[in-house]
């Protein structure tokens, strides 16, 4: 048998427990560390971690798949989303319709899952019923076409998967919708979303986006795990990290090639490696409000705060480059003498510092908090 859903009970996947349980309770660890920090926030701090998250999962989950999304537009329709103020992007329908999805999911982890809503959730990926230039059946599943993964130029492709055949499709998505509403609770919960995704992914039930949607059930069962109806952490960022190595060891199970516990390690490691980074996005969070703590009585303009606050969600040292008055000019839309002048202002209050360069190649930072004496 040449793939995994060739097996009978194919579903049933054979792990070796004993392999995932040093890992598992290290994993837990860092969950409870992590959750326990994020308890302290306010519900203002809070939503601030989560729209930097929800950025960030938005971003990647697309880019996994090699779209690139406006980092702006995206963080406009989180902040709209969020009550936040509002950003500066585009308006987009394909950004807002995977913002809806990853919330619906989150939000409502406890509502059941049904076909209906999965197929809600691919018509909003796919707003306009196509896929870059490709018609597909938006909001429906698959049709007859035999659905293969492959990669390589026309006339030379390989075949790295080939998904459970149309005439199966409805059985299979009708125990994988049950298995999911009555797993929850009798299972390890990191092991469940692991589960979940690699099932879903394999039966791969529509004509595209099935990536997105799996890594969207991933966060919904580790919401489900956790009881929370934010996230904290984006494991679509950590895939995007080992991309190479998501889609081999996807397809080795697949192919047969190796046992399912490995695709429950890769993932176990994956979601150790979110946690850890989203410790640094909360820490910036902190760090934001610390900023704007410091500063609360410096008179500032609305073009100021919008590029500090650029800076602000950069983080220290990420902002490329650093900033320079051509990118002042740029992110605040004025001119070059306001953007002299308010950078002026900014270094006179001790926001802003001077580091290298000279005339217009000067670059400058801010003076994080941490730094301040």
């Amino acid at each position: 048998m040449k793939y995994l859903w060739e097996h009978k009970n194919w579903f049933d996947f054979k792990v070796d427990q004993a392999a995932l349980l040093m890992p598992l309770g290290e994993l837990r660890i860092l969950q409870g560390r992590l959750l326990g920090r994020a308890a302290s926030l306010d519900i203002k701090l809070e939503t601030e971690a989560q729209a930097g998250i929800l950025v960030e999962e938005a971003v990647r989950t697309a880019e996994i798949e090699g779209q690139k999304l406006n980092r702006d537009a995206v963080r406009s329709s989180v902040a709209l989303r969020l009550g936040l103020p509002k950003g500066v992007g585009a308006h987009n329908r394909s950004i807002d319709g995977l913002v809806d999805v990853l919330l619906d999911a989150v939000r409502f982890h406890d509502k059941p899952l049904t076909l209906e809503r999965l197929n809600g959730w691919h018509a909003a990926l796919f707003p306009t019923g196509y896929s870059g230039l490709r018609k597909i059946k938006a909001g429906e599943l698959r049709g007859s076409q035999p659905m293969q993964i492959v990669s390589g130029p026309i006339g030379r492709e390989k075949v790295h998967f080939e998904a459970v055949p149309r005439e199966c499709l409805d059985e299979e998505m009708r125990l994988y919708l049950k298995w999911w509403n009555s797993s929850k609770g009798k299972m390890d919960g990191v092991l469940r979303a692991a589960q979940a995704h690699l099932r879903f992914v394999t039966i791969h039930p529509y004509e595209d986006g099935n990536g997105r949607l799996a890594r969207v059930l991933t966060d919904m069962a580790l919401a489900q795990d956790e009881n929370l109806k934010v996230r904290f952490y984006s494991v679509s960022s950590e895939i995007l990290k080992s991309r190479d190595e998501y889609y081999k060891t996807l397809e080795d199970v697949q192919r047969c090639r190796t046992e399912a516990t490995e695709w429950y390690l890769w993932f176990i490691k994956c979601v150790a490696s979110a946690i850890e980074h989203s410790r640094e996005i909360i820490a910036n969070v902190f760090m934001r409000l610390d900023f704007w703590n410091q500063h609360a009585q410096a008179q500032l303009n609305e073009r100021q705060k919008k590029v500090l606050t650029r800076l602000l969600e950069a983080g220290p040292g990420n902002f490329t480059g650093g900033l320079t008055t051509r990118k002042y000019v740029s992110i605040a839309k004025t001119s070059r003498a306001t953007a002299f002048r308010e950078i002026s202002d900014l270094l006179d209050k001790k926001i802003l510092r001077r580091l290298s360069g000279k005339g217009r190649n000067v670059h400058y930072d801010l003076v994080w908090p941490q730094n301040k004496s």
